[in-house]
């Protein structure tokens, strides 16, 4: 195929973004690759909203920069967060011109809520907490009216490294055959890897692919032992697990242990909340807890698509409690890149939550998410289109590219230890992926410690035995296990607990380990 100026793998709010900015302002040859089909990513998933300070006082964007700073646990890079919260409210209107629907008062005000971490109500959201999906909804209209081309049903296995600089992908196309995809520039914009886990409420397709690409041509990756869980996930059999918004704490809702008593702040942090669920879950003997939001007024009107999802699952939020645990919810590490989404490969760019920018460290603030792929996609467009090339030592690129003082602990992701030849009880990729996400929520949950980290890096090596055939199934799989001993491998290097990641057997907060863990 001939070469594009822009490939953007992926189809979330980052891709698109760029992909809208690329074509209608810059008039790029652009190309949009994604394994399903273009409204399916995990953008349609979010709900909460798009935490943004669009009003005046009390609100400030100091504010909104200082709640991400105290989420992120001490391995926030200010100056990527400044970006985010400065840039953020202009790439909101911007999506609002492209047609994106938000919810507003009977006088048309834009209605803001409050999540966990969060001061002061500033998240706008859509349909109540359907706002991913009109996000996407939003930006695919706006990428089909552009001059993009589009490869769907089209998966990513490796990027093209010629000469030090990223020239395209290795994909199989939709009848399966090996093709490449040439491009001056590729953005990654994949999304995360919450398919590592068994309990998640992560699309199917959320299998780590664009960090797993990254790792095998020797890109910096950072910070991917910062796994966060959110605390109401629906406790039910379907999945990815249904998602309990936030936003329902932020308006009231209390979680109650299997004594019907209140035990944490309901509007902590994300991380605090699904340690506080699993001390009282493991101290009781108990699967899940208990979200009560029969206080809330409007329910139905407020959260439709909640209410919806819940009864389809025979339950009625305005009578009874709601059955809730963690479910791995988000990878706030990912591929290194500068403040421009520069990786540290010339050639390829990085947004969403496939990247590391700096802007999340340890822990996501609530709403962050749908902001960082909106501000950040956009901004590798402008690098490009000013020339720019190779990274600069700035956000998270300051650990790989920095001075000796930088803070980084390098390191490599060390070689596959032999594995035993895959049995045919063993060679079905969707089996050893199942066994593969259990063993990781047990080992690598919400609690960690050496020895569970170790069987579940053991799980990751035997299934990296399977994962060698040339099917999406096969490569996802290779995806999920390479994405896993990443986490693994930092995981254990880190001794301490910080945000996210919670060592049993080293409980402490460390000053000397305020560092990111840097992987290749």
């Amino acid at each position: 195929m001939s070469g594009l100026d822009l490939l953007v793998l992926g189809s979330g709010v980052a891709g698109l973004s760029a992909a809208v900015r690329a074509a209608e302002t810059h008039r790029m040859d652009v190309g949009v690759l994604t394994k399903g089909t273009l409204p399916q990513s995990t953008t349609r998933w979010a709900q909460g909203g798009v935490a943004a300070v669009l009003t005046s006082d009390p609100d400030s964007t100091d504010l909104h920069l200082a709640d991400t700073l105290a989420a992120g646990a001490g391995l926030c890079d200010a100056d990527a967060v400044r970006v985010l919260v400065d840039e953020g409210p202009a790439r909101v209107h911007d999506l609002i011109t492209l047609g994106a629907i938000f919810d507003r008062d009977a006088e048309g005000r834009l209605e803001l809520a409050r999540e966990g971490g969060h001061s002061l109500a500033r998240v706008v959201h859509a349909g109540g907490a359907a706002t991913g999906a009109e996000v996407e909804r939003a930006l695919v209209a706006a990428v089909e009216r552009s001059a993009a081309a589009v490869y769907e049903h089209h998966f990513a296995l490796d990027l093209i490294v010629e000469g030090g600089r990223c020239h395209g992908v290795v994909a199989l196309d939709a009848d399966g055959r090996r093709t490449e995809v040439r491009a001056a520039n590729v953005l990654i914009t994949t999304g995360g890897a919450g398919q590592v886990f068994a309990v998640t409420t992560n699309p199917v397709e959320a299998t780590g692919d664009g960090i797993a690409m990254a790792l095998r041509a020797g890109v910096a990756v950072a910070d991917i032992e910062f796994i966060q869980f959110h605390p109401t996930a629906l406790h039910h059999e379907s999945m990815p697990r249904p998602l309990l918004s936030e936003a329902l704490r932020g308006h009231g809702a209390l979680l109650r242990d299997s004594n019907g008593e209140r035990f944490c702040d309901e509007l902590q942090p994300r991380d605090v909340v699904s340690r506080a669920e699993a001390a009282v879950m493991l101290e009781q003997h108990v699967d899940h807890v208990w979200l009560d939001a029969t206080g809330l007024e409007d329910f139905d009107q407020r959260f439709p698509t909640i209410a919806a999802a819940l009864r389809a699952a025979g339950l009625d939020p305005t009578r009874d409690w709601l059955p809730v645990a963690p479910a791995a919810h988000y990878t706030c590490g990912g591929i290194v890149t500068d403040l421009e989404g520069a990786s540290s490969l010339d050639g390829l760019w990085v947004a969403g939550e496939a990247a590391d920018t700096g802007v999340h460290g340890a822990n996501r603030l609530a709403s962050n998410s749908l902001l960082e792929g909106m501000v950040f996609g956009p901004r590798a467009v402008e690098a490009i289109e000013r020339g720019v090339v190779g990274a600069s030592s700035t956000g998270a690129m300051r650990a790989v590219i920095g001075s000796a003082d930088s803070g980084a602990i390098g390191g490599l992701l060390t070689a596959r230890p032999e594995s035993p030849a895959p049995t045919e009880a063993t060679d079905d990729p969707a089996k050893v992926r199942a066994v593969l996400q259990q063993a990781m929520t047990i080992g690598a949950g919400v609690t960690r410690d050496a020895a569970s980290l170790a069987a579940a890096d053991a799980a990751a090596v035997d299934a990296l035995a399977v994962a060698g055939g040339d099917t999406p199934a096969h490569a996802e799989l290779r995806s999920l296990a390479e994405v896993a001993r990443a986490i693994t491998t930092a995981a254990t290097r880190r001794e301490e607990s910080r945000g996210a990641h919670t060592r049993a057997d080293f409980p402490d907060t460390e000053d000397d380990l305020r560092r990111r863990i840097v992987l290749v």
